[in-house]
C-alpha cells in the first residue's frame, strides 16, 4: 500500500479572497492535483491547507473510483484545515487542537496576546486496509512563513522580524507538543504491535527540535546503528522515514532557492521495518520540478497545482 501526504495549497473555490480570481484558474488547479493524485494512486492520503470543504468534493469528483473523505473541524483563521482522502473507509478516532496540561498558552504577538491552542486541528482516523488496522494523524503545524500585524508579510526592523519570528517557533514547538501527546496516545505503548503513522507538513525539516520532538526515546533513527536491535523504546517511538528517501529527492519544497524537506511521514515500530520504498513527486518520475516560493503567498494565488510535493511511503 502507498501512504502519503500533500500540501495542496490554498483549496479554495474560486471568488474569496485566498482562492483562484476566477473558474478558468480554479479548474487548472483541481486538474493538476488530480493528476498527481491518479498518478501516486495512494491506499490514503493525508492532506493540508483545504479551505474549502465542497472544494475537496470538487476535487474528488475528478478522481477516478471511489474516495472517501474526512476534514478536521478546527481550521484556522483563512479557514484551512487538514483531512484525508482515502480508499478505504475512515472513522474519526480525534480531532482536536489543544494544548496538552500542564503546557502554558504562548505569546503570538508583541501585545503579549496567547494561543492555547493549535492554529489547525489535528485529525486522526483509523481504516482497516484488508491486512489489519491502521491509524493515522494529520497535521500542519505552524507556518516559518512569519507575517506582522496589518497583514504585512515585511517587518519594520529586524526587531520585530525576530521577536516575531520567537513567536511562530513558541507555536510550533507547543503544536509539535500537543502532535506528540496525540501520537502517545494512538500508540497506547503497543508500536511494535500497532500500524500508526504521523504525517503532513510540520514546516521544519528533519533535525529541527520541533521535529525531534515528534520522535519520542532517541537513539534508534533510521541509519544509525541502533535501527536494528530492538529495547523498550520501541513501543512508543516514531520513525521519520526522511533517510529512506533517495538524497536527490529528499526535499518537499523550494523557499528562496533553497531545497527543504518540511512535509514528512512517521511510523510505529510495527511498520518501520516494512517499508519498503519511500519518496517524493511521482514514484515514476524525476525529482520534483517545484516553484521556488517567496515572502508573499498571493504572489501564486492563480496558479495551478501545489507549491509542495507529495511525500510517500509504500509498505509491504
Amino acid at each position: 500500500m502507498l501512504l502519503g501526504t500533500w500540501n495542496l495549497e490554498n483549496l479554495y473555490r474560486p471568488g474569496g479572497p485566498y482562492g483562484p480570481h476566477d473558474k478558468a484558474a480554479y479548474e487548472a488547479k483541481l486538474a493538476a492535483l488530480a493528476s498527481v493524485i491518479t498518478a501516486l494512486d495512494p491506499l490514503l492520503l493525508g492532506v493540508q491547507e483545504v479551505g474549502d470543504p465542497d472544494a475537496l468534493a470538487d476535487l474528488t469528483g475528478l478522481l477516478g473510483g471511489d474516495w472517501y473523505t474526512a476534514l478536521s473541524a478546527h481550521p484556522d483563521g483563512r479557514g484551512i484545515r487538514v483531512g484525508f482522502l482515502s480508499r478505504t473507509e475512515l472513522r474519526v478516532v480525534a480531532d482536536t487542537a489543544g494544548f496538552p496540561a500542564p503546557l502554558r498558552p504562548v505569546q503570538s504577538d508583541d501585545s503579549g496576546a496567547t494561543e492555547a491552542a493549535a492554529g489547525r486541528g489535528f485529525l486522526a482516523v483509523a481504516t482497516d486496509t484488508g491486512a489489519g488496522e491502521l491509524t493515522v494523524a494529520v497535521a500542519h503545524l505552524k507556518s516559518k512563513l512569519l507575517s506582522y500585524p496589518g497583514n504585512r508579510f515585511l517587518p519594520h526592523d529586524e526587531g520585530e522580524r525576530a521577536r516575531y519570528g520567537a513567536y511562530a517557533l513558541y507555536r510550533r514547538t507547543a503544536e509539535a507538543t500537543a502532535l506528540r501527546a496525540l501520537a502517545d496516545e494512538l500508540l497506547a505503548g503497543e508500536g511494535r504491535a500497532r500500524d500508526v503513522a504521523v504525517l503532513g507538513d510540520l514546516n521544519d525539516e528533519v533535525l529541527a527540535a520541533t521535529t525531534q520532538l515528534l520522535l519520542g526515546p532517541p537513539g534508534s533513527e533510521i541509519g544509525t546503528p541502533g535501527y536494528d536491535h530492538p529495547d523498550q523504546g520501541d513501543a512508543v517511538r516514531l520513525w521519520d522515514v526522511a533517510p529512506l528517501i533517495p538524497a536527490d529527492r529528499r526535499y518537499s519544497r523550494i523557499d528562496s532557492g533553497r531545497r527543504e524537506l518540511i512535509d514528512h511521514v512517521l511510523v510505529s515500530h510495527h511498520l518501520a521495518h516494512r517499508v519498503t520504498k519511500a519518496g517524493t513527486g511521482l514514484p515514476t518520475e524525476p525529482p520534483p520540478h517545484l516553484p521556488s516560493i517567496g515572502q508573499d503567498p498571493a504572489d501564486r494565488r492563480n496558479t495551478p497545482g501545489s507549491d509542495h510535493a507529495p511525500v510517500w511511503i509504500r509498505v509491504a
